[in-house]
This record gives C-alpha cells, structure tokens and sequence, in this order.
C-alpha cells in the first residue's frame, strides 16, 4: 500500500528495546471529492513508524511531501479506563522524498 502526504512535524527516534530504535512521524494525508456539486477537502493524519534505521530521522522533517509504502497495523492498549482499545499505524518500508528537507 502507498501514501503520499506531507509531515506534521520532524520525524523522531525512540528506543524500542534495548537495542532497536524507531523512527516516528506523522503525515497529513489530502483526499479531495465533490459532494452536491460542491468540492470539499479533508485531511486524515497517519501515525507512522520506520524501523529500518534511526539515521533517516534528521532529513524527515516538517512540511516535506513524501511517498511512503508498507502496510497498516493495528496496535492494542488500554486506556486510562481500564476500556481496551486500538489505533492504526502505517509501518513504513520505503520512504521516497518528494521534496526537499530543510535540513
């Protein structure tokens, strides 16, 4: 699966273990329709992770249009609660800049 849109913010890397290390951002994601005969936007923003190496992190940064692929996964936790819950995340295997980093 592929999505195009553009980061929210500059990616991060956190440790995943001890010896593993994930890069994270978040990209906004446009879908454009016409609804009556009128045109409307709306924008989905998707978590995303990275785990092919942490050195990726510094060109990943806000504003860039990038094209990713990989596939979806749904990650359970539990809320504060006690209500089981879930979230979608995108886990990326290849990232193809669309333009360029401002670093």
């Amino acid at each position: 699966m592929e999505i195009t849109g553009r980061l929210v913010a500059d990616a991060t890397v956190r440790a995943a273990g001890e010896d593993k290390k994930v890069t994270g951002f978040r990209v906004a994601v446009n879908r454009t329709y016409r609804s009556k005969g009128e045109r409307k936007e709306e924008t989905a923003f998707v978590d995303c992770t990275y785990w092919r190496g942490e050195g990726i992190a510094p060109y990943l940064t806000k504003g860039m249009l990038v094209q990713l692929s990989g596939f979806m996964t749904a990650e359970p936790w539990v809320s504060r609660d006690g209500e089981p819950m879930a979230s979608l995340r995108f886990r990326t295997e290849q990232i193809q800049m669309l333009t360029k980093s401002a670093n």
